[in-house]
């Protein structure tokens, strides 16, 4: 009997123990805990967890590689995380992974996410700090999207009360009156044309300045011409000259006027004498009537000349021949 009692309380120690161990076993299966390899750790600080617990998963690039082993209060405002990480994924993770708070699904449990460096690094050791990316939480995108919400709410009442005092302003009184649509359309119909009409002049006024650079009518001419442009140089010279010379003339024209006008004025000169002295004129006067006087008398002796015997037939034969020449 004693016997029989001994080896119940070894078969209940034995099943306890065996209870023990699988309890165990599932404590560490649940906790994500490598039974046959050695786990590191690597921590990282947030300023808000959003509800992150210890035993809550660590996830790298999605796959399961750890859990949340310890959180420790640092301040205020820094709040330090130490994740339990299986070694397996250690040679993966570098020193310049980040680690951000998210969420398994759309309202699952918090997890911790590392994502890998774009850069390459050095890979992690016992103890590193990770650094912390913080990503926008559920509750922050709820509390933006009601704000969102109130300011589109007051937008869209805002925009009501304009329209209300739009249509009942004169804009839309204009905008519905059918004559002010057919001016509009005439005006934009004669802007058309006035815009029609200046391509035109731009095309016209494109093709002569075309042509006169290939030297084409008179403008191109006057422009492109070197030898037209050098005759017009000299002459605008000569021009210049003659003007000079026009100027010089003038001079000496007022000069010589204002001598004789002195000789005049003055009493002497032979001009004075001329117009001025009236003896010299009375001379002149009788010289002039004996110049006369001598003339017709050279006149009557020519006459009697060609009466007398010695010259008659002289003066006779010069005017048959005059005769003869005027009929030919």
């Amino acid at each position: 009997m004693a016997k029989t009692g001994g080896n119940n309380i070894k078969l209940g120690l034995f099943v306890m123990a065996g209870l023990l161990l699988l309890i165990a076993s599932f404590y560490m299966i649940g906790k994500s805990s490598n039974l046959f390899g050695k786990d590191f750790e690597i921590k990282a600080r947030f300023n808000n967890l959003s509800g992150l617990m210890v035993g809550n998963n660590v996830l790298f690039s999605g796959l399961q590689a750890g859990t949340v082993k310890k959180i420790d209060m640092i301040g205020d405002t820094v709040i330090e995380v130490t994740m339990q990480i299986n070694s397996k994924v250690r040679p993966y993770i570098s020193k310049n992974a980040q680690a951000a708070i998210g969420t398994e699904g759309l309202m699952g449990n918090k997890v911790i996410n590392i994502e890998p460096a774009k850069q390459p690094g050095k890979k992690v050791s016992e103890g590193d700090m990770l650094p912390a990316q913080k990503l926008v939480s559920t509750d922050e995108m709820l509390k933006t999207l009601s704000k969102t919400n109130d300011d589109v709410a007051a937008i869209a009442n805002a925009l009501k009360q304009t329209v209300l005092r739009l249509d009942t302003s004169e804009i839309f009184n204009l905008m519905n009156d059918p004559q002010i649509g057919l001016s509009v359309k005439s005006s934009l119909n004669e802007l058309n044309m006035a815009t029609k009409n200046a391509n035109q002049m731009s095309y016209s006024l494109n093709t002569l300045v075309g042509q006169i650079r290939r030297g084409k009518g008179a403008a191109g001419v006057l422009l492109t011409d070197t030898l037209l442009a050098s005759n017009l140089k000299h002459a605008v010279a000569d021009f210049s000259a003659t003007g000079s010379n026009a100027k010089n003339i003038t001079s000496k024209l007022g000069t010589t006027v204002n001598g004789i006008d002195y000789q005049l004025n003055n009493g002497k000169g032979p001009l004075h004498a001329l117009l001025r002295d009236s003896s010299i004129t009375k001379k002149l006067g009788s010289s002039l009537e004996n110049l006369q006087n001598g003339t017709k008398g050279f006149s009557d002796i020519m006459d009697a000349t060609k009466h007398s015997f010695l010259f008659r037939g002289y003066f006779r034969r010069q005017d048959k021949l005059k005769k003869n020449n005027e009929k030919e």
